[in-house]
């Protein structure tokens, strides 16, 4: 299944956490430790009635924090991938239900894979394009197939497992946030 058609069907839970993953590895350029959004992997996997905690208090609260953690200057004089990333944060809905969540998954994951494709070392000129998200990898410079394959991973894990599949999608996240947080330190030394 392409990695669309799975965020077509994803549920509420498939979506907040496919949306989270891709913010979670991004995190780097948002200069955030590894533990930023750990608040929310957490009311995820406490999750049991589909809203995100009491009545979605929970998910507010967390994002609010979590935006404060992460709050960074004015976008003016970023560059592209860390303005994306912080709408990723920013278009975050405040409720973890309705069609703003699986309008917030889609819109993190084409972010990310822009993302990826302006961080990747062996870009091309294609990389005002979008990525494909319905097909394969073939021909994706490496750091955009990897990660076209990670979104796929997570939604494919919770699409199987359900809340059990929440740890291991974690952990394909974090296996992802350290890719890139390689990525951006290898470019902040290129540019000193």
């Amino acid at each position: 299944m392409s990695l669309v058609e799975l965020i077509a069907r994803a549920d509420a839970r498939g979506l907040a956490a496919s949306a989270l993953a891709c913010l979670d590895r991004c995190v780097p350029l948002l200069d955030g430790d590894d533990e930023a959004l750990r608040p929310l992997w957490a009311i995820l996997a406490d999750d049991t009635d589909g809203t995100c905690g009491a009545a979605g208090r929970d998910w507010a609260e967390g994002l609010a924090q979590v935006r404060d953690k992460l709050a960074g200057p004015d976008a003016g004089g970023e560059d592209e991938a860390v303005v994306l990333a912080r709408r990723m944060l920013g278009a975050a809905p405040a409720a973890c239900t309705g069609p703003a969540l699986r309008t917030w998954a889609d819109a993190c994951s084409v972010a990310s894979l822009r993302i990826h494709r302006l961080l990747d070392p062996v870009g091309d000129a294609a990389r005002e394009a979008d990525v494909p998200r319905d097909g394969g990898t073939e021909g994706l410079p490496p750091l955009v197939a990897a990660e076209l394959r990670r979104q796929t991973g997570v939604l494919e894990l919770l699409a199987d497992r359900g809340a059990a599949g929440l740890r291991p999608a974690l952990e394909v996240s974090t296996e992802g946030r350290r890719v890139l947080r390689a990525v951006v330190s290898r470019r902040a030394r290129g540019r000193a």
